[in-house]
């Protein structure tokens, strides 16, 4: 079971359903199945195994393929069934998934070097992978055939596409974000972002808000607002090593991110963010004016000994130890962790302002890959320690002020039709007991006739015969 780091008293532990062994290399990928309580992992032993639970609890093998080469990276399309394996060759594998594992489509060729990434489109039929020969390819998914290339400034290890607006977003070791907009047999460059000091690890993209999010190995996420088109970029500071897998709940407006160091963080994206001021330059505090250690000229003129700068997160103002010697933490910023502020902003900031909007977990293993599966709300991780874990409970709702007013438009709706329910039972009851009443009589009165008309009837015919004789 997962421990708490910083506990909060709105959040779920996610607690351990189960775990995964009997690898014999680091499990690459590994994804659920939705709605069969099974998992399927490729791993560096170059085995692609099905695992289904049992009523036991237990997932046990039912499907064990092994490749030529060991395997570096899947995709899974749960309507069409269909895997797609990367190779550490750099070829591509596609089959269904049925009780056996039979490979229809090879490309043999797809990348010169090793596979870092495969993505299955299936509205275009295409399958977009990356490589370690810095090479974006998208094949055909039926035949096979190459249908276009790119090349990029360094090897790609993060890969998310738009089927609306067919836009790819590819993140590098560079650090650098690149928007690609892609045709059948063409692509043009749209645009390039970096926000980065680190390589990109990881990309989630959300179309419903339009949203990207993109992990580094300098341990931070950057949300960029992509369908806003005014260039947005919010930071998120909340793990202590590099960011390995991205997954965005859109049906509670959550984020939840994994870094190597076992740390599993949820992020509550339903409250109003803001951007991080850029640090601005100074050749001596902005709040004292005592000259940094590099301005000689105001040093020798004030006969002063220089300090060192300091930038305040909040405002951005270049500052010296002595006025920003306060420490706080920023929700709304991103840092969730205790940052430098100056002795102004630390006097602005609130306690209202200093509520988390995240919570931490421990994964307990050092994570290299992680898979959420919305239906039920598990979550997958794959460590170095060859063990995949799957947890449960890990999306909770975050009370929010959009939240509770919802909550309270909700209720406040149904009172009113209660009341008018109410209303209307006791205005139709009483016209429903009189209508009976009234129906009532009317049938003791057609009754009474009935009965008066046949005694009269046999009366009649039993007079008949005497007057006959």
């Amino acid at each position: 079971m997962a421990a708490e780091i910083q506990p909060q008293p709105q959040a779920r532990k996610p607690c351990l359903l189960s775990t995964i062994e009997g690898f014999q290399e680091v499990v690459s990928t590994a994804v659920i199945i939705p709605k069969e309580d099974g998992v399927i992992s490729v791993s560096e032993d170059r085995t692609i195994r099905v695992w289904l639970k049992r009523d036991s609890g237990q997932y046990w093998p039912s499907v064990h393929h092994t490749m030529s080469s060991s395997c570096s990276c899947m995709s899974f399309n749960p309507e069409t069934r269909r895997l797609s394996v990367g190779m550490d060759t750099g070829s591509i594998c596609v089959s269904p998934l049925m009780c056996c594992i039979c490979v229809c489509i090879c490309v043999p060729a797809a990348h010169q070097g090793r596979v870092t990434v495969v993505l299955f489109v299936l509205e275009m039929e295409w399958l977009l992978s990356t490589g370690q020969d810095k090479n974006f390819t998208w094949h055909c998914s039926e035949s096979g055939q190459q249908l276009g290339t790119y090349r990029t400034t360094a090897w790609v290890s993060g890969l998310q596409f738009d089927v609306e607006t067919r836009h790819a977003f590819v993140g590098d070791q560079s650090g650098q974000v690149t928007i690609l907009k892609l045709e059948q047999d063409s692509c043009s460059l749209v645009t390039t972002f970096k926000g980065h000091t680190g390589n990109v690890t990881a990309l989630c993209w959300d179309p419903v808000q339009r949203v990207l999010f993109s992990g580094s190995s300098d341990h931070s996420i950057i949300m960029w607002d992509i369908g806003g088109r005014k260039g947005t970029a919010i930071e998120l500071q909340g793990h202590n090593d590099k960011i390995q897998g991205l997954c965005y709940a859109s049906h509670t407006r959550q984020l939840i991110s994994c870094s190597s160091d076992g740390g599993i963080v949820i992020w509550n994206m339903d409250v109003t963010r803001q951007e991080t001021p850029e640090w601005l330059d100074s050749d001596s505090c902005q709040k004292c004016e005592q000259p940094f250690f590099w301005n000689f000229k105001q040093m020798w003129d004030s006969k002063k000994i220089g300090l060192r700068q300091h930038h305040c997160r909040k405002c951005g103002q270049a500052v010296c130890g002595k006025c920003s010697s306060k420490r706080s933490t920023i929700p709304l910023m991103g840092f969730e962790f205790e940052v430098r502020v100056c002795d102004s902003c630390h006097e602005s900031i609130t306690d209202e302002d200093r509520a988390p909007t995240a919570t931490f977990h421990d994964s307990k293993h050092s994570i290299v890959y992680m898979h959420y599966e919305p239906t039920a709300g598990n979550l997958l991780t794959s460590g170095t320690d060859k063990v995949i874990k799957v947890w449960v409970g890990t999306i909770c709702v975050l009370y929010s002020p959009r939240r509770l007013r919802l909550f309270f438009l909700c209720l406040f709706v149904s009172f009113f039709l209660y009341f008018l329910l109410v209303w209307s039972l006791l205005w139709t009851l009483p016209i429903l007991w009189f209508t009976h009443f009234f129906h009532n009589i009317c049938v003791w009165h057609i009754m009474y006739c009935l009965n008066s008309l046949e005694t009269n009837l046999i009366t009649c015919l039993g007079l008949l015969p005497k007057r006959m004789a």
